[in-house]
């Protein structure tokens, strides 16, 4: 087997690490900061594009913001790593990015895994000689990251190329290899992962079912794609984007004494590669301690929506737009203000003026009061809309239930003892009949074909932006937001022509873009759970 073949087996493993890296160095003495200073690694800024989407600014004096953190995982075979993923030293690849957005309130975050084949422009970057690029359409997303053919990869230009993508401005950049995959899996004791299949190819020996992975295994699993699922770069990702959740819930189940927190620490730095701005122990404890809150119910991971354009990937619009714009209005996959107590953005025809109706917030019972949620239609991604719903709300023990097609009417059935649970359930679905169901233990909502989701409408604020490639207005600024388009917009002739896998364009009856919903896992799902995209 070549060294370029083998070197198109890559890892995934950023977000996981950078969030077990945050995790880790939060609370941690002063003692080993100069320790830690000495591993990290820095990238050059001066590769930032000078033109770039605007930085967030605090709603009110005082108050937080955003925060864009780009996670990549890096393939190269230097530094030691070639006795991990084999093959020779060259050029470092990267076939992993995940674009973490960490709302405004530090207590909720999604990662967006970005297909290393989608076609996209590529901006202009900075060459190792110092020169520049020209852009560059239709080209593959992970051939940023070898732009200028360094073994240590080029992340300011895969940095540009998804600033350019999603208008969203990147705060940090984090570059993870084999060795910090190894290093830190080894470190936490190992972490548990599913394997669908019994492995034997490439060098890769896995047991089928679910088991504790680290060092050579866990980096094994994270990068294997023959032989293992459906075979393909989309079924890896989820099943690296369910690795990762259990990662992180390690991590934060472990907590933060010293004999835990100084070898993962060690681990983690010693494997990054980050921008200025994250370059010493005190920036990398400064931004832990600003979001060590977020509970693993509250993150969820989303595949930009996609499908297939011959051996290639193109993103699905308006669906993809919709998924940029949510974000850079810091608001959640269903289009909810995390906020307050769960309040719902206004739609753009809305009264700014007018209050939001505040909700009574959940007592703790409530909020761990255990739901389950059904698709009674059978429209991919109905229950988990439903989910998102709920959990924009507040309550935090959610479970989706098998499909049950055929029904009409969304119910609310509940056990006796959880009627003021139901109650709250009940106004989140506008029509919805409660049903008493003594003995059940539980509250289930089986959504109909009635079901239309509260609050904003998705499909109200997507604008579809033009197919890489295509021109702006005379006079347009190069990456402006497009225009607002009228809801139920619909995307360009190709977004759909020739789909065979992926998503579908459009708005589900609860207002997520189906393109959205159908890709996305919350970071508790169940770690077998939807580990391959068919």
């Amino acid at each position: 087997m070549s060294s370029s073949a083998r070197r198109r087996r890559y890892l995934r493993t950023a977000i996981g690490l950078a969030a077990a890296l945050v995790l880790s160095v939060a609370g941690a003495g002063a003692w080993f900061y100069h320790r830690l200073d000495n591993n990290i690694t820095t990238f050059d800024p001066g590769g930032v594009a000078t033109e770039r989407p605007p930085a967030a600014v605090p709603a009110s004096p005082g108050a937080q913001v955003p925060v864009n953190v780009l996670l990549l995982g890096s393939d190269t075979r230097d530094g030691g790593n070639d006795s991990l993923g084999g093959g020779d030293e060259g050029v470092g690849h990267s076939d992993t990015a995940i674009l973490v957005h960490i709302y405004a309130d530090h207590k909720h975050a999604v990662g967006v895994s970005i297909p290393r084949d989608t076609l996209v422009t590529i901006p202009s970057c900075k060459l190792p000689n110092g020169s520049w690029t020209t852009p560059k359409n239709d080209q593959m997303f992970n051939s940023a990251f070898t732009v200028g053919l360094a073994e240590s990869g080029n992340p300011a230009c895969t940095q540009n190329t998804v600033e350019k993508l999603t208008g969203l401005r990147i705060d940090h950049t984090v570059v993870v290899d084999f060795k910090g995959a190894a290093a830190m899996s080894d470190a936490v004791g190992g972490v548990e992962a599913c394997v669908p299949n019994d492995v034997n190819q490439f060098g890769i020996h896995l047991k089928k079912g679910l088991q504790k992975l680290s060092g050579q295994s866990a980096v094994d699993y994270l990068r294997a794609r023959h032989g293992i699922g459906d075979n393909s770069d989309i079924g890896r990702m989820k099943r690296q984007q369910a690795f990762l959740s259990s990662m992180i819930k390690k991590v934060q189940g472990q907590g933060f004494s010293l004999p835990t927190l100084l070898p993962l620490a060690d681990a983690a730095t010693k494997s990054l590669t980050v921008d200025e701005g994250l370059g010493t122990a005190m920036k990398l404890v400064d931004f832990a301690r600003s979001i060590q809150d977020i509970k693993l119910s509250d993150v969820s991971f989303v595949t930009a929506p996609w499908r297939f354009a011959g051996e290639r990937v193109r993103l699905v619009q308006p669906d993809a737009d919709a998924l940029w714009k949510l974000l850079r209005e810091d608001r959640t996959l269903d289009g909810q203000s995390t906020s307050g107590t769960g309040q719902v953005t206004s739609s753009p025809g809305a009264d700014p003026g007018a209050p939001a109706a505040p909700a009574t917030p959940l007592t703790p019972e409530q909020a761990a009061a255990p739901i389950t949620v059904v698709n009674g239609v059978g429209t991919p991604g109905l229950a988990g809309s439903g989910a998102e719903t709920l959990k924009a709300r507040g309550f935090r023990s959610i479970t989706l239930g098998p499909n049950s097609p055929g029904q009409q009417a969304t119910q609310v059935s509940y056990d006796p003892a959880l009627k003021a649970v139901a109650d709250q359930v009940v106004a989140l679905f506008p029509g919805a009949k409660a049903v008493e169901e003594p003995g059940s233990g539980a509250v289930t909502v089986t959504l109909g074909a009635d079901y239309r989701g509260a609050g904003t409408r998705i499909d109200a604020v997507a604008a579809p932006s033009p197919e890489p490639g295509a021109g702006t207005a005379p006079g347009a600024a190069a990456g402006a937001p497009a225009a607002a388009a009228p809801a139920g917009a619909g995307a360009a002739p190709d977004a759909t022509a020739g789909a065979t896998a992926g998503s579908t364009p459009g708005a589900l009856p609860g207002g997520v873009p189906t393109g959205i919903a159908e890709n996305t896992r919350t970071a508790d799902t169940d770690p077998c759970a939807n580990l391959t995209f068919g």
